[in-house]
């Protein structure tokens, strides 16, 4: 008996987890006394917890669909956009200590200490609320529609005929991509190619039809979590985040013994899939991650980590901050694993569906799909809406403590912790709500995930600056966010969305065609194929790599798609770096994949540093009382009990000079200190793992080659 495309055992499992997540809730509740338990679980959150909380909120599962899809695309350099902050783990180590050290409830309550600046604490807010809608909640939402869709797929027996259209669609794009792939098609097949590749862009052409839509699982699976949240807030879902730690293994581990032994093990892995797809730094023309490009994400990452607005909640809630720095680098390895997991199920994914999928962000699913047993779909489909709640359900309390703290407290004063507690838990499902309306309109989730990254970068130059530099100065920041923004967050939304300047001609730009040579050993298959005298001998193999838009995250297409005289569009976000560089006379249209990832990264990362340095080197400094009282409280280690700590505190404001002395450039206004034993030993263990994934992944990708 089948339910919309799942059978019962598939259903019954998936029931079985959401009464058990509602009744972590509802028992959790009970412990819900203000907002301390509310928003930071009474910062009493041990090592386990911690690392459990880290571990959940860094590894949604619905990542394993965005690697597999990206590995589909690029090869395994394309688990970088996953696997990049496998270098930033050994500074974990030392930036959760600031965190917890700062004793704050909000990220945004950090402009308001550091700067006495009730401005920057709103704009923070309000900025990180619109940007934790889109990268994270509507993008969690799109992640697991797409992964979940092909999961619940119609019998073609009773496909309608628009349905059976849109398939047989597909597999005639198919297959003329794979023609066109190995030489230029005829101007007849090339025009309807070119038809077809609009639709391709769009999302329109499946291999299925699924009765998965996209409102009714948002409203479902969104209400689940605001219910679960409301209920029993961080430390309900940090007791989640340890279920899901072991979901989150199964289901990143589970797929690849059943591919392997329908593509035929691991040397026909190696037969079916190009050799350039298991080069770790990109391998052809058409590669978006080369050594440069990994580099220039590498060093968005370092500086815009530290502005996700979990930062606070997650270290803040730890009971010390041995615990808050232990959680978040075993947690962040714990993830480096499960991500070559899921890179290596990309590489299978290219193996058992080709290079034609219509949509590559759906591969983790038709895997699932075509793979996996009754009983373990139901499993996987667990672990999947699980991540969503454990992911959305910490998000969702860092953003209703924003909204409490730093929006609604300055303008309703005096209220009860009751007053307060409620708006905080109503907050839960108007967020959610707003992620359910940004996500209807999104749709690949690579790019989504490429967005937020960049995002990061808007809040995360002042605040890592803020916490090693004491000239920063609140104008400074003020100029620096806005002028980041528009490059980062509007102008990009604005251009696509005026159709003069998204039909633009200059904007339409085109990267030029490549042909890729690579040499490879014969197959079985060409040897029959006469393409060579004996299996093994050496031969030529070149792909065509069709152009990509220079200025449109995701490619130009024809308006109307059926007509081949209508105008072109960008689609997808608008790149501005890209264009300043035209702007000054670079042939940005000879550039490859990874040439315009690595401008656009490059630019986004330069930018907002030297308007912050620059800046703040020109305004008056922040009074220098309330500047050594912050730097003061975070160089106090965090003591055994709330009461000892806060004596500690207290001290340390008496004094603001006497932690000083571990300061490396004491007459400096650099706040850089010294290492003690546990901060040697800490980074040299971390950068020692950092070592041990990189070949453990190497030696993955290598096995059977």
């Amino acid at each position: 008996m089948k339910f919309f495309g799942l059978h019962w055992i598939d259903c019954a499992i998936l029931l079985a987890y959401i009464v058990a997540v509602l009744a972590i809730g509802k028992i959790f509740s009970h412990g819900v006394k203000d907002g301390k338990d509310f928003f930071l679980g009474g910062r009493s959150l041990g090592k386990w917890l911690q690392f459990f909380l880290s571990f959940g909120n860094m590894t949604d599962p619905g990542q394993a669909a965005t690697t597999a899809s990206s590995v589909y695309r690029q090869g395994a350099g394309g688990a970088w956009l996953a696997l990049i902050t496998l270098f930033l783990t050994p500074y974990y180590w030392f930036m959760n200590v600031w965190f917890r050290r700062v004793r704050l409830t909000t990220m945004a309550d950090l402009f308001a200490d550091r700067f006495g600046s009730t401005f920057l604490a709103t704009l923070y807010a309000i900025t990180m609320l619109m940007v934790a809608i889109v990268g994270v909640i509507a993008g969690g939402n799109v992640v697991a529609l797409k992964t979940l869709q092909p999961l619940m797929v119609k019998d073609p027996a009773i496909y309608s005929v628009e349905e059976k259209q849109r398939v047989a669609d597909y597999h005639e794009f198919a297959e003329l991509r794979k023609q066109r792939q190995a030489a230029p098609l005829p101007e007849v097949t090339a025009k309807r190619y070119d038809e077809l590749n609009d639709y391709y862009k769009r999302g329109a052409l499946q291999p299925y039809v699924s009765y998965l839509k996209p409102v009714a699982f948002y409203l479902v699976s969104t209400g689940l979590v605001a219910i679960f949240i409301m209920l029993g807030g961080l430390k309900a879902s940090a007791v989640v985040d340890a279920i899901q730690a072991i979901l989150v293994v199964l289901i990143s581990v589970i797929l690849i013994p059943f591919g392997l032994a329908r593509i035929g093990g691991f040397t026909a892995l190696h037969e079916k899939v190009p050799a350039v797809m298991f080069n770790l730094f990109g391998g052809d023309t058409a590669s978006e991650y080369t050594w440069y490009s990994i580099g220039a994400l590498l060093l968005v990452q370092l500086i815009g980590i530290g502005g996700t607005q979990g930062n606070m909640a997650i270290s803040g809630s730890a009971k010390d901050e041995f615990a808050a720095r232990l959680g978040a680098v075993t947690g962040g390895f714990g993830k480096r694993f499960v991500t070559i997991a899921w890179a290596f199920c990309g590489l299978i994914a290219i193996a058992l569906f080709g290079p034609s999928l219509s949509d590559p962000d759906q591969a983790w699913g038709l895997m699932t799909r075509e793979l996996l047993p009754v009983g373990l779909i139901g499993l996987m489909i667990t672990g999947i809406l699980g991540g969503k709640i454990a992911l959305l359900g910490a998000q969702s309390v860092v953003l209703s403590g924003l909204v409490v703290k730093n929006l609604y407290e300055p303008l309703v004063r005096g209220r009860s912790e009751r007053h307060y507690m409620i708006v905080a838990r109503l907050a839960v499902p108007a967020l959610l709500a707003a992620g359910v309306l940004v996500g209807l309109f999104l749709n690949s989730i690579v790019a989504i995930l490429k967005f937020a990254i960049v995002l990061l970068l808007v809040w995360g130059v002042p605040i890592t600056t803020l916490f090693l530099w004491r000239r920063v100065t609140e104008r400074a920041v003020v100029v620096q966010v806005i002028a980041t923004l528009l490059l980062i967050a509007v102008v990009p939304a604005v251009v696509p969305a005026i159709p003069s300047l998204a039909r633009s001609e200059k904007l339409t730009l085109l990267t030029r065609e490549r042909v890729a040579t690579t040499q490879v050993a014969a197959t079985s298959a060409e040897v029959k194929a006469g393409l060579a005298p004996k299996e093994g001998a050496t031969i030529t193999k070149t792909r065509r790599i069709e152009p990509v838009s220079v200025f449109f995250e995701e490619g130009i297409v024809r308006v109307d798609p059926k007509d081949p005289n209508s105008p072109k569009t960008g689609k997808g976000l608008f790149r501005p770096e890209v264009w300043l560089l035209s702007a000054v006379g670079c042939d940005v249209a000879g550039f490859n994949s990874a040439q315009l990832l690595t401008t656009r990264y490059l630019v986004d990362f330069l930018l907002p540093v030297v308007i912050l340095i620059a800046m703040s080197l020109l305004t008056q400094p922040t009074d220098p009382v309330r500047v050594a009282r912050f730097y003061a409280r975070i160089k106090t280690p965090v003591a055994a009990t709330l009461d000892e700590d806060a004596k500690a505190v207290e001290a340390s404001y008496a004094d603001p000079t006497r932690y000083d002395h571990l300061k490396l450039w004491p007459d400096s206004n650099w706040e850089f200190t010294k290492w003690d034993k546990v901060d040697a030993i800490g980074f040299a263990c971390c950068c020692g793992l950092v070592v041990v994934v990189l070949l453990v992944f190497k030696a993955v990708v290598t096995i059977g080659g």
